[in-house]
C-alpha cells in the first residue's frame, strides 16, 4: 500500500513555499544582477519578495508604489549601478507609472518587476499593462516557466544597453509554476557604434586651437562614456573654462568650472560664460532649460555638439557631430597643441575664492518683500552649514532654482533631481530614500517644496527608515510656486495655487525626526548645532520662504513664453 503521508523522512527539510518556481527563479537573477530591491508587496510579487528577503537580500519597502521606482532611479543616479524595483499588478503598477515615465525620459536603466494578469486572460480588474508601459516608451518582457532566468537576464541587459527602464512581468498564474524545458531567446542586437571621422576630428581640433575663449560644456553622456578625464585634459591643454549639466555637476572638480549651465547659472558666472567664442558641448542634450531658452550664449557664438545620441535640433545654431564620445575626445586630444596664452590667464578671478563663494551676490537680503525669508540667503547659508560629504536630492517645483545655484556637491552622483525630466513633483521623499540606501556614508540632504512634500508624504517615513544621517529642507512658500509665478502674475485667480501653512518639522517630529520651523536666519543655528552633536538621525528644517522671490530660471521661462 502506497503511503500518502506528508510527514518528513528523517533528515529531510521542509519545502519552502518560495522555492523552485518562476518567481523564485526571477528573484535569484535579481539577486545576481542588482545591488538592492525597492518595492511594495502585493499579490503579484509576494513570492518574488519572499524569496529575496528570506535569503537576506537587501530590500527597502516603500509606502506608496510611486516611490518604488523613484528609489531605484535615485539609487542608480547616486551609484551608476542598475537597481531593481517591484510592484504588484493593476493599481500597484499604475501607481508607479509616473516614476516609470520619469525614468524613461531621464534615461535611467532599471528593471521594474511587476505582477500581471493571468496568462489565460485578463480578469475584470486587470489592465493591459504592456500597452500602458509602451505608451510611456518602456518595453515589457514576460517571464514564464520556460524562460524565467533568461528573460530576467535579458531585462537587465536591455536596460544597460539602451540606458532605459525595462518592465519584467510575471503573469499571476505563472508565478508559482514549475520551470519547463528552456526556450531559446534570440540574442540582443549589438549596440550601434559611431566612429569618429578623421575629417571631423581635424576640423574640431582646428576650431578649438584657434579659439581665444573656448568653453567646454559636459553632460551626463561624458560620465556614461567614461570620458571625463580626457575631456578635462582637452580643457586644460586649451586653457578653456568648463560648465556642466545638472547631471554632471562638478564632474571636472576644477577651479575653472563655471558650474551648472542654464537657468541655474549664477549671474556673475553667466557673464563670463557669455564671452566664449567657441563652445564645445559634449554629451549634453541642450534642452530649453539648459540653454536658458536659447539665451545661454549669444547668437554669434560658435557651438559644436558631440554626442552618440540622435540630434535634437536644439539649439538650431549648433553644429552636431554624431560620434561615440570617448574615442572622439581622445582623437581631439591627440591633435591639440598646448596653448601658451589662454582665457584662464585673462580671467584669473574665476579660480579665486570670492568668485566661487556660495554667497548670493544676486540678492543677499535676509527677507523678501513679504517679510518671509529670502531663499537665496537661506540656501547659500546652508552650503556652509551642511556637511561637505553630502548628497543633495531635490523634488520638483519652483524652489529647485536655488539649490543647484548655491549648494556644492562632491561629484556628479551627489546632485540628484528625480522628477524634472517628466516635470513631476512629489517624488522627493522616495528618491531621497534611494540615495540614502545607495550612499549611507554621506549625509542625505533632501530639498523639497511644500507642494511636492505634501504629495509624497507617504514616504516621509520611508526616508526616515532608510537614512543613517539626513536633513530635510522644506522651502515652504505656502503655495504651488511655479503656478503662482507663471499664472497669478497674468491675472488668473490664485486660490488653487495657495497652500495653508504646514509645519513639516512637526510632522517629522511625530515620525521620529527632530527639527524646527525657521523664520529667521538665526534659526539655522539649530541645524548647525544638531549636525555637530548627532552622528545619526534626521533633522527637518521647514523654512518659511517668501512668495515674492522668483527663481532665475522661472523668470527666463515666463519671459520666453510671453
Amino acid at each position: 500500500m502506497t503511503s500518502t503521508s506528508t510527514e518528513l523522512l528523517p533528515g529531510e527539510a521542509p519545502a519552502l513555499p518560495d522555492e523552485g518556481h518562476v518567481a523564485a527563479i526571477v528573484a535569484d537573477v535579481v539577486a545576481e544582477r542588482a545591488g538592492h530591491l525597492f518595492g511594495l508587496m502585493g499579490n503579484g510579487n509576494v513570492h518574488l519578495i519572499s524569496r529575496l528577503t528570506r535569503s537576506g537580500f537587501p530590500f527597502t519597502s516603500a509606502r506608496h508604489e510611486s516611490a518604488t521606482v523613484a528609489m531605484a532611479d535615485a539609487y542608480y543616479r547616486a551609484t551608476g549601478k542598475v537597481a531593481a524595483a517591484t510592484t504588484t499588478y493593476g493599481a500597484g503598477f499604475t501607481n508607479s507609472y509616473t516614476t516609470l515615465a520619469e525614468a524613461r525620459i531621464a534615461r535611467i536603466p532599471l528593471v521594474l518587476v511587476v505582477g500581471d494578469g493571468p496568462s489565460t486572460g485578463r480578469r475584470p480588474f486587470d489592465i493591459d499593462q504592456a500597452k500602458a508601459a509602451e505608451a510611456a516608451g518602456v518595453v515589457t518582457l514576460v517571464a514564464g516557466p520556460g524562460n524565467a532566468a533568461a528573460m530576467t537576464h535579458r531585462a537587465f541587459d536591455l536596460a544597460v544597453q539602451t540606458v532605459q527602464p525595462v518592465v519584467l512581468a510575471i503573469p499571476y498564474d505563472l508565478a508559482t509554476a514549475q520551470p519547463s524545458d528552456p526556450e531559446s531567446l534570440e540574442p540582443l542586437p549589438a549596440k550601434s557604434v559611431w566612429p569618429a571621422a578623421a575629417g571631423d576630428l581635424d576640423r574640431v581640433a582646428g576650431f578649438l586651437a584657434a579659439a581665444r575663449r573656448p568653453l567646454i560644456l559636459a553632460g551626463r553622456g561624458v560620465l556614461l562614456a567614461g570620458a571625463t578625464a580626457p575631456l578635462k585634459e582637452v580643457g586644460d591643454r586649451l586653457g578653456a573654462l568648463f560648465m556642466t549639466s545638472v547631471m554632471a555637476a562638478n564632474a571636472f572638480n576644477s577651479p575653472w568650472d563655471l558650474g551648472i549651465a542654464g537657468g541655474f547659472t549664477r549671474r556673475h558666472r553667466l557673464d563670463i560664460a557669455r564671452q566664449a567664442d567657441l563652445v564645445l558641448v559634449v554629451g549634453a542634450s541642450q534642452n530649453i532649460f539648459q540653454t536658458r531658452y536659447g539665451t545661454l550664449f549669444p547668437a554669434d557664438t560658435t557651438i559644436i555638439r558631440i554626442d552618440n545620441e540622435p540630434d535634437t535640433g536644439i539649439p538650431g545654431s549648433a553644429e552636431y557631430i554624431r560620434a561615440d564620445i570617448r574615442p572622439f575626445i581622445e582623437g581631439i586630444l591627440e591633435r591639440l597643441p598646448t596653448a601658451t596664452s589662454t582665457w584662464r590667464d585673462r580671467t584669473p578671478e574665476v579660480a579665486q575664492a570670492d568668485f566661487r563663494s556660495s554667497r548670493p551676490s544676486e540678492d543677499p537680503a535676509e527677507f523678501g518683500p513679504d517679510g518671509r525669508l529670502n531663499p537665496r540667503a537661506v540656501v547659500a547659508a546652508l552650503d556652509r552649514i551642511l556637511p561637505a560629504e553630502r548628497s543633495v536630492v531635490m523634488d520638483g517645483g519652483h524652489f529647485i532654482g536655488w539649490a543647484p545655484m548655491y549648494l556644492s556637491v562632491p561629484d556628479p552622483h551627489a546632485m540628484i533631481l528625480v522628477g524634472t525630466a517628466f516635470q513631476s513633483i512629489g517624488l522627493g521623499f522616495g528618491s531621497a530614500a534611494g540615495v540614502s540606501v545607495a550612499r549611507p556614508d554621506r549625509t542625505t540632504v533632501l530639498v523639497s517644496g511644500d507642494g511636492g512634500g505634501l504629495m509624497g508624504l507617504a514616504d516621509f517615513e520611508t526616508f526616515l527608515r532608510a537614512t543613517r544621517k539626513g536633513v530635510v529642507v522644506v522651502l515652504n512658500d505656502s503655495a504651488y510656486g511655479a503656478e503662482l509665478h507663471q499664472y497669478a502674475v497674468k491675472g488668473l485667480h490664485n486660490q488653487a495655487m495657495l497652500i495653508d501653512e504646514v509645519d513639516f518639522a512637526a510632522v517629522g517630529r511625530a515620525l521620529g525626526a527632530q527639527g524646527i520651523k525657521a523664520r529667521t536666519m538665526a534659526d539655522l543655528e539649530k541645524l548647525q548645532d544638531w549636525l555637530v552633536t548627532h552622528e545619526e538621525g534626521v533633522f527637518v528644517l521647514d523654512v518659511a520662504i517668501s512668495q515674492k522671490v522668483v527663481a532665475e530660471y522661472m523668470t527666463e521661462s515666463v519671459a520666453a513664453k510671453g
